[in-house]
């Protein structure tokens, strides 16, 4: 999948999968990020608007609900979403 936002080319898999409890990483691809851009990611359930659950220009953050991380990687081309512990919930 890919999403033009502004200027920026965004890529990731339009899907992933895993059990529930056993963590899974969802990893973006944004070669052409300008400097003073953020990654945001969002999080929609069914019927509902989207919540933002983490949001950086570089380095990790902490993710609360769902429990993981997000890491941006140093030359800002991509940025991996960990989540370590989905529930059906989070699909």
């Amino acid at each position: 999948v890919a999403v033009a936002a502004g200027r920026a080319q965004v890529q990731q898999e339009p899907s992933a999968e895993t059990t529930e409890g056993t963590g899974i990483s969802i990893k973006c691809s944004h070669p052409n990020i300008r400097i003073g851009d953020f990654i945001h990611f969002y999080r929609q359930l069914p019927g509902r608007s989207p919540r933002l659950l983490a949001r950086a220009a570089k380095g990790s953050r902490e993710v609360r609900d769902p429990v993981g991380w997000m890491s941006v990687s140093a030359d800002r081309r991509w940025t991996i979403l960990w989540l370590s512990q989905p529930r059906a919930g989070d699909a």
